[in-house]
């Protein structure tokens, strides 16, 4: 009987425990879901800010980062200054590869496509793209600067409102007084999406006539109109002389020993003119894939372009 009793009062001392055990286990895994909702929001959150909102070590015990420093984000900055040569204020966005860049980091312009702005420049996917490929030296680091140009084809269209002469004459002095692109301040390239790309083109022969060549030019689906009764139905040029003396397929010997970087869907309204840039040009990457314009390909090709990019960045001395 003494064994039975004996034997009776450690199987509910079990029995308590095991109660015990699964209110325990049944706590626990409230907290680690809360936590772990927590953790997805602030990733979310942290993914379209470039910043994480909680600290390392918790990040690493709900496992949402890792010593790895390709789960760094880089950083953007955006600033209002004054444009004397747009006559008005506009918004300077910079894309960097780190939150604490470089002195002198080596930059490239951004340049939108109509109807959009500094903000919207670059495609989809760009800022994490380049602080991966850089946190992995898969390139070497650099940022992009993007700025508001108007709707006006990156030349001066209206007196008074002269983007192209605020990315040759302002975007270096803004660049050089944030410790950016060395000590000139000059972007070492130029890239830029549909009216963008047109821009970007133009920039590039612009900078060879100063005999400051950028070091290389990538495009993505540029606005390169093969006939004037298209380009004016945008209403951008006074006439056939002002859209022909700009236009990029009238000038590819300016700017042929510029390194060219050309991207485009094959369902774009503008794959007539690629086409004629790239029989023409002879870029040093010519990508053409099914898809249409705008953001839904720029997307897809953005690997390429920090690819491009990185094997044409300024070494430092």
């Amino acid at each position: 009987m003494n064994e039975q009793n004996g034997d009776a009062e450690p199987a509910g001392a079990v029995v308590e425990a095991v109660q015990g055990a699964r209110r325990w286990l049944s706590r626990r895994s409230v907290l680690i879901a809360g936590a772990s909702g927590l953790a997805v929001t602030g990733l979310a959150v942290g993914t379209a800010t470039g910043t994480l909102p909680f600290s390392q070590a918790l990040q690493r015990t709900l496992g949402v980062t890792s010593s790895n420093p390709t789960t760094q984000l880089g950083s953007t900055r955006v600033e209002r200054v004054y444009s004397a040569a747009r006559g008005r204020m506009v918004d300077l966005v910079f894309i960097l590869p780190s939150k604490t860049p470089p002195k002198g980091l080596p930059m490239s312009l951004m340049l939108h496509g109509l109807h959009g702005n500094a903000r919207s420049a670059a495609p989809t996917g760009t800022l994490k793209q380049l602080a991966s490929d850089v946190a992995r030296k898969a390139v070497p680091a650099f940022g992009f600067v993007a700025v508001d140009g108007g709707d006006n084809y990156w030349h001066e269209v209206h007196p008074g409102d002269d983007p192209m002469a605020m990315l040759l004459e302002e975007v270096p002095q803004w660049l050089r007084a944030r410790g950016f692109a060395g000590d000139t301040g000059l972007p070492f390239a130029c890239t830029g999406t549909s009216m963008g790309g047109f821009g970007a083109l133009v920039y590039t022969r612009r900078r060879v006539e100063r005999r400051q060549p950028p070091s290389a030019v990538a495009t993505l689906a540029p606005a390169l109109i093969t006939s004037w009764d298209e380009m004016a139905k945008r209403h951008i040029f006074t006439g056939i002389q002002d859209w022909t003396t700009l236009d990029p397929l009238r000038h590819i010997d300016e700017t042929k020993t510029v390194p060219n970087g050309i991207w485009c869907g094959t369902e774009d309204s503008f794959i007539t003119g690629v086409r004629r840039y790239i029989e023409a040009a002879h870029p040093a990457v010519a990508h053409t894939a099914h898809g249409k314009h705008g953001d839904s390909f720029n997307r897809t090709v953005v690997p390429s372009v920090i690819s491009f990019l990185g094997k044409h960045v300024p070494r430092a001395d």
